[in-house]
């Protein structure tokens, strides 16, 4: 491990007022867990802009700071250094002077990494400081191949053979070196690319690859038709799934070890009309072990959800489609009160995240292990907070807030499109309204919106139109400016970089809990919200876009106005 944890560094944060000491301590935890850079952890949790905290850095260091977000790089110059070395010392080389090469590193302090440097090259090693991220997307552009790369395995694999004959070979056969290497190239590509998804799927003539990335889908490859089955076979050999089975759904789990960081990967396997689909969501422990802070809550919205998890009892949930970032919020929560006099039991399907001193179980219907289940046994463990992955059905409701009256924290997600409608959903589901109007204490509605590009963002004057659609919920638009993406090659073109969250949160109030026993309808029931304060996810993301994080057709495209 790096040690980027310095005292001075550290003031010369809190002086220039960049973050305040309770920031400071939590990032400075969560950087020793994750035995990363403290300046890492700072950008990704977005606690302070990233050139700040970097000069900050150098300063210290007495080094200057290489910004190498939005600069080019020669890759017969990056090539100077072996490719091991440079990614395994973060560092890659910017130019050379004579008998005398610079380097942008992470640390520019690492002796080993300059004597090594000294001692392969024969040159004379200046160092600068670069932000690590930075470095090691410099180093994937220098040194990857790109497409030429898997068109290369390709060739090794014998495309011309015909068709139905290598389908009438066994799938064990099949599976041979370049295919595995295909194989492994997909997967690693797709991390190094923060993607959350890869799809596989077989199509008629074609077979298309695509990763889904900042919640949107774009293709990436397309192997020939030839090499789906055996493709297909090394993924679900890797799996542990049966390849001789193609025709029921499959699930299995795979894990990968990338630059020396594990990632788990949840494997589907569904059989369609032109051969099976694979699907692997992509989960990176990293990405849940975050602040609350860094989420994107708004302040006084942050305050009540905090207020909420600390209650002694009550129900609290969080709302959303798949894919809005509601379990994201959940492991935050929990990393939140997760302490050694609180007992914390979670059933999950599946456990995507092991959490290091929370039980965790996993749902397993097929031996009678449903969340209802798993819930009447949690009382007997005695635990103080529970969190279900999620409510499906009446009896799992009904389990949830019989917990909640008996004295746990319960928190668990469901499907409902806004906060207020989690209030009949679960009426819906069976449970009695005077139950919930005991029992639950908050929910929470989110999404996630796509950020703009931080390299090649612009800011232009909101015309008189869009304005009018601020000044209607009250932000202020006489001097409003709203950024937007031109396209890069950090943001593959696209103008957006990352996601945020955008939140409404109601806190059930005793006005609301009457209305809930009188069985009013969803839409008086929002009116008193609103009237209570209720910051609804379109004003959340109007917010959102006057401070310069997201656009306005972002927030159009999950919140409805």
């Amino acid at each position: 491990m790096l040690d980027f944890i310095s005292k001075k560094f550290t003031d010369v944060l809190v002086e220039r007022g960049l973050l305040n000491q309770n920031q400071l301590a939590t990032a400075i935890k969560t950087a020793d867990s994750r035995k990363e850079p403290l300046e890492k952890v700072l950008v990704d949790q977005r606690l302070a802009p990233k050139d700040d905290i970097m000069w900050a850095r150098a300063e210290e260091l007495g080094k200057i700071y290489v910004d190498l977000s939005n600069r080019k790089i020669d890759p017969e110059m990056a090539k100077l250094i072996p490719e091991n070395a440079a990614r395994r010392y973060h560092l890659i080389c910017l130019g050379k002077v004579e008998n005398k090469i610079t380097l942008a590193m992470a640390d520019p302090t690492d002796i080993l990494a300059l004597d090594e440097v000294r001692v392969r090259t024969g040159l004379i090693p200046e160092a600068v400081l670069s932000f690590i991220d930075d470095i090691d997307r410099a180093l994937e552009n220098c040194y990857s191949e790109g497409d030429s790369k898997w068109q290369s395995i390709v060739g090794e694999t014998g495309e011309s053979m015909d068709l139905v004959k290598q389908e009438e070979l066994p799938d064990e056969v099949m599976v041979d070196a370049p295919i595995v290497r295909l194989a492994d190239l997909i997967v690693t590509q797709a991390i190094s690319q923060k993607a959350s998804d890869i799809h596989i799927e077989p199509f008629e003539k074609q077979l298309i690859v695509r990763y889904r990335t900042d919640g949107l889908l774009r293709e990436v490859m397309s192997p020939p038709k030839a090499l789906q089955s055996a493709l297909i076979s090394r993924f679900k050999i890797m799996a542990n799934l049966n390849i001789a089975e193609k025709r029921i759904p499959q699930d299995g789990r795979i894990q990968v070890n990338v630059k020396n960081d594990r990632y788990d990967l949840r494997v589907s396997a569904l059989p369609c009309l032109w051969g099976e689909s694979i699907v692997m969501r992509i989960l990176d422990r990293k990405s849940v072990m975050v602040d609350l802070d860094a989420l994107g809550f708004h302040a006084e919205l942050l305050e009540k959800w905090k207020q909420l998890i600390t209650l002694p009892n009550g129900v609290i949930l969080v709302t959303g489609p798949t894919g809005s970032g509601k379990s994201t919020t959940l492991y935050a929560t929990l990393n939140t009160i997760n302490r050694p006099d609180t007992k914390i039991v979670t059933i999950e399907d599946p456990v995507e995240y092991n959490i290091q001193g929370i039980n965790q179980v996993q749902v397993h219907p097929k031996v009678g292990l449903t969340f209802a289940a798993g819930l009447r046994s949690f009382l007997r463990q005695d635990p103080d907070v529970m969190m279900v992955g999620e409510i499906r059905d009446h009896e799992t409701a009904l389990i949830a807030v019989q917990s909640a009256l008996t004295g746990h924290l319960v928190l668990s997600t469901l499907h409902t499109n806004d906060s207020v409608s989690a209030v009949t959903r679960l009426i819906d589901m069976g449970v009695e309204p005077f139950l919930l109007a005991s029992s639950v204490q908050g929910v929470m509605a989110q999404r996630l919106v796509r950020k703009v590009c931080s390299v090649c963002k612009r800011s232009v004057k909101a015309v008189r139109a869009v304005a009018a659609k601020f000044e209607e919920h009250g932000i202020a638009a006489s001097s409003l400016r709203l950024v937007r993406g031109e396209g890069c090659d950090v943001c593959a073109g696209s103008g957006y970089k990352g996601r945020a969250g955008i939140h409404e949160l109601m806190v059930i109030s005793d006005d609301i809990r009457r209305m809930v026993l009188e069985r009013v309808s969803t839409a008086d029931l929002k009116q008193l919200a609103l009237k209570e304060g209720l910051r609804t996810l379109y004003y959340d993301g109007l917010v959102k876009v006057a401070a310069g994080v997201t656009t306005l057709e972002e927030v159009l495209r999950v919140a409805a106005e």
